[in-house]
Parts: C-alpha cells; structure tokens; sequence
C-alpha cells in the first residue's frame, strides 16, 4: 500500500463499507483523543476518479470531520491507499475493521458475508479469512432467506433470535402468513419451538397442491371464511403430489436441463451454495419440497464447488495457472513461424521412412489427435508475411511435389488442396478402395507415408520428437528471410542471438542498439554484408533439439519441447 495525507474534502464513505448507510456514529469515546493527539492509525482508501473511497475508518472520518466544523479549518488525513483491486478485498477489509473494534449486529454481518458470496468467496473462504467457524458463517448466510419485513424487524430488536433460527427454514410463503400474525395485536403469534411445530406440524393447504385438486378423492376441510382449505388424507396428497413432481422433473428434462434434483422433503436450500448458471452451461433444477407439501423450484444453478472448478478449469486452459509474469521471449506469431517451419521440415523427411510413418498412423487410429478426423493440417499462419515465407521453403516444395504424385495414383484431380477430405462420403470411399487394391503394396505403403504426413499436427511434442528421430538437419532446408527479423521483437533475445553469430564482444558492443540495428548486424553475419560471412548458422529455434536464448522460455514451442524430453526419459 501506498501511504499519503489527503485532503479531508477528497474523502467519502465506500459503499463497500460495511457500515455505509448507516446513520452517523457515536464518536464520543474517540472524539477526545483524536482531538488532542490526531489520529493513530491511518484510513483504508481506494482511489475513486478525483476522490477517495473510505473502506475502513468511518469513525475516525466523522471525527475528523467535526473537530474540522469546530476549527474552521481542516488538516491532511493520513491514508494507506489500497491497490486497485477486487471488491471482495475491500469488502473483507472492511469487516475486519469493524469486528476488531465493535462487533456488528447479525444482519450487518450477513450483509456483509452475503456480498463476500456475491463477488466468489465460498463459505470456507470467509471463514478461514475471519478466523470464525463455517456454521458460523453459513448461519449468518442463513438470514439470506428471509422475506425483508422479518429482516427489518429483526435488526429492530422486534423477533428473538430462536425465533428467527426457525424463520430461515421457513418458505416464503409461509414467513408471510407468520409476519402478518405477528403484525396483528389480537393473533397470539408462535415463537421459538411453538413455530417449529405451527411450520411443520400443521395440515396441507390445498394452495400446495402441484396437481389439479379435481384428481383428489379425499375430503378437503375449509375454514369458518373460506380462507383457506386442507388435505384431510395426506398420503394421498403426497402421491398425486409425487406424481406430480415427477412430471415436472421430465418435462424440465425435455425443456433442456441436463439435470434436475429433487431435494429430500424439509431439507432446507441454502441459495448461497449455488451459483446461476443458464441450462445451455449446465445449470440444473433444483425442487425444493417443505413438510407442509410446499414446493419450490429452483432453476439454472450449479454449486459453488462446481463454480469455482469451472473457474480453475479455464484459467489453466489459458495457462493462467503456469504461466509466469516473465513475457516470453517469442511472440504468438514468431512462434507459428517456427511451428510452421519444423512441422514442414519434419514432415518431408517423414516421407522417406514409412516403417515410422506406419507405426505412427496405427497410433494416431487408436489414440487419436486433434487432426485424426482425418484432416489434414491447415497450416494456420498468424501473418501473411509467414505463408509467403513457408510457401517458398524448399521442404513445402518437395511436400506439394508429393501431393501431386499421390492424387495421380489415386486417380483424383491434382489440383485438390490435400489428399485427406474427410466428408463420410460411401461413393467416395469405395472408389479409393477400389483404387488401392489396383496398387502394390508398395505403392500403398507410400499413399500411407503421404496422409500420414498431412495429417501431422504442427507445434506438438511429436514434432520434436520426430526432428530428433530422423535426425534433422534444417540446415539444409531453411535458411534465415526477412519474415523470421520481422518477427524478433524480444530486445534481450535480439542480444543473445548477435552473441551466437558474431561473439559477446560484438553483443555487447550493441547491447544498448535498437532491435532493428541489432538483427540487422545479424543479418549482415548470414549474407557476408559487411561482416565476416558465418557459414551454415542455424539459430536455436531452428535445431532439433529446440532451445531458446533466455529463461522466459518460448511459449508453446518450450512445452512442447519439455513434454518430448519427458517422453524420451
């Protein structure tokens, strides 16, 4: 945190405060001593446009903010600015101010807990940050299912706390008939255990019912004012109820939710166990089902725990849980170009060694890959400045060479851009194979070779695997262009590559150069411009095995490498 004395008039109450809203303070016990000797401990702020967010330190504000009234006048205030971070970090700072000093009412402290779910914290989480037990947290959570009117009333003193332990149980439904007993002077209210029994011991209304009443064969007593009525026979309720619930389970199945669970009658649904999630992402039904007969639905949810493993799931899939803060030494697309580059290179040398070729694509038929649909690769290029430059590699030439020659045995138009089409077309299929037992065995073993090596996925461990097998020498297949300069963009890798052409005495001698001068005088070393002419240098991202200049490592292409080494163990 950044320490700073703000002006008092830069300063407001967050609404992330715990206690925003509320009405001011007393001061009194802190009023004296802020007076004669300024404040002790320094406010939590945030940074609000021009102004600054107050989220821990209402009081000591309100005090300052009177001895101002009273002086005319008002001194900087001492502040910790927080970083710029997420509400629940505001929120958590917030409330453990508060605990430590004056402990909050009930429902301050739910509303508080409450919000904390709202921005992703679970109910382990809030308790290991307060350093509270969960039940504590989740009986706070629990006055979350309270209608308002009950809410308010209790935060007036107006309901005892058994009592409302038994309201948060309770459905809405029936909260409202119980608060609109209690607000009548001549009702006698039940309270404590009398409520468990008047929630759960009474009879059925009919207003439960899930079924046409008409289906009810029983005798349905009413009320003096025809107010309410009930199920006399409540086996009988429970079954056409049951049969009731089960097809709205089947038709909610047939709407699109994957699931729908059917909670055990009178077990309470915690809301704040559950995230909304729409049916297309997964989210279930949930049907609640009181003693009273009452059901509740509860639509498009999962559970926190799932929640957060979604979470977790797509943070690793980005590489947010591996990658370090250390950029890579190449970017996206000069990593493409050389993805690009090996893959092509492997793939025409893989054209002279069909024992491996067929050992491969057996493997690939068993385990599949992203390519095995069969497709062939497409090659993707970040940049039109790499498919100019994969298009002119002599490795490209040899494989479009090849392709030619396949299509022709094949008896399909050479003009076809890849051997591999796989469209489940029968016709088609049938006149392949009526066109390979024409061939010897030879030959097929050749056509093999060939969708082996189209179907070859670029940037994966294999390829650095195979570069290695057939022994690679790119060398002889690649040489340093333009596109590879242009996209170097790193300045430190810059640097060490001109150590590996030219020595350190050349490096360091133009270690504070731009980029641009610094590949240029590479460049000069490839073509003899200048320079002494360096004769077949092949940099590390073209040898097999693939190397990088620093420690921040290379993206994809070092995992990729990584995983070979590993296979190789």
């Amino acid at each position: 945190m950044e320490l700073a004395k703000i002006p008092l008039s830069q300063l407001e109450i967050s609404p992330l405060n715990m206690r925003h809203g509320c009405k001011a303070p007393d001061v009194s016990d802190i009023l004296p001593s802020i007076r004669a000797r300024g404040i002790q401990q320094p406010l939590l702020v945030r940074k609000k446009g021009k102004t600054f967010e107050i989220i821990a330190g209402r009081r000591r504000f309100f005090s300052l903010k009177k001895i101002a009234q009273k002086n005319k006048k008002a001194e900087p205030v001492p502040c910790a600015i927080m970083d710029e971070g997420d509400d629940a970090e505001a929120i958590e700072a917030s409330l453990i101010e508060n605990l430590a000093r004056l402990d909050p009412d009930e429902m301050t402290r739910y509303e508080s807990f409450s919000r904390l779910v709202g921005e992703g914290k679970s109910p382990e989480d809030i308790a290991a940050t307060f350093g509270v037990t969960e039940i504590m947290v989740r009986r706070s959570l629990a006055l979350g299912n309270l209608i308002p009117e009950i809410r308010n009333a209790y935060r007036n003193e107006e309901i005892d706390a058994r009592t409302i332990r038994q309201l948060t149980i309770a459905s809405k439904s029936q909260q409202a008939d119980w608060f609109k007993l209690f607000k009548d002077p001549d009702q006698r209210t039940p309270q404590a255990w009398q409520l468990k029994q008047w929630l759960f011991g009474g009879e059925i209304k009919t207003s439960c019912a899930l079924f046409p009443l008409e289906s009810y064969k029983g005798k349905i007593t009413t009320d003096l004012f025809e107010e309410d009525s009930y199920f006399n026979d409540t086996n009988a309720f429970w079954k056409l109820q049951n049969e009731a619930i089960a097809a709205r389970r089947d038709a909610y199945i047939k709407a699109g939710f994957d699931d729908v669970v059917i909670c055990d009658v009178g077990r309470h649904f915690c809301n704040w166990e559950y995230v909304k999630t729409p049916k297309k992402d997964g989210g279930r039904v949930y049907l609640e089902i009181a003693e009273n007969g009452e059901v509740i639905f509860h639509e498009g949810l999962i559970t926190q725990k799932e929640h957060h493993a979604r979470i977790r799931k797509t943070a690793s899939a980005k590489g947010s849980e591996t990658t370090q803060d250390t950029r890579p030494e190449l970017t996206k697309a000069a990593q493409n170009y050389m993805n690009l580059h090996r893959h092509a290179a492997v793939r025409a040398a893989l054209l002279k060694e069909p024992k491996i070729a067929l050992r491969l694509m057996v493997a690939h038929a068993i385990v599949g890959s992203t390519n095995w649909r069969t497709a062939a690769d497409p090659q993707r290029v970040d940049k039109e400045v790499i498919a100019e430059s994969i298009a002119k590699s002599a490795p490209q030439a040899t494989f479009e060479t090849e392709k030619k020659e396949i299509l022709k045995l094949l008896e399909l138009p050479v003009h076809l851009h890849s051997v591999t089409h796989s469209n489940g077309d029968p016709e088609r299929a049938a006149h392949i194979f009526l066109t390979l037992l024409e061939h010897d065995d030879e030959t097929v073993l050749r056509i093999l070779t060939f969708v082996m090596a189209e179907t070859l996925q670029s940037g994966t461990s294999l390829i650095e695997m195979l570069g290695g097998k057939l022994s690679i020498d790119m060398r002889k297949c690649w040489q340093p262009d333009d596109a590879f300069f242009a996209l170097l963009r790193d300045k430190a890798v810059i640097n060490a590559m001109l150590k590996h052409i030219g020595g350190k005495h050349v490096a360091d001698s133009n270690v504070s150069a731009t980029a641009k001068v610094q590949k240029q005088i590479i460049a000069d070393f490839v073509t003899g411009n200048g320079r002494k002419k360096t004769q077949n240098w092949l940099p590390h991202y073209m040898a097999f095995p693939f190397k990088t200049y620093t420690k921040a490592g290379a993206g994809d292409l070092s995992a990729a490498a990584d995983q070979a080494k590993l296979f190789a163990k």
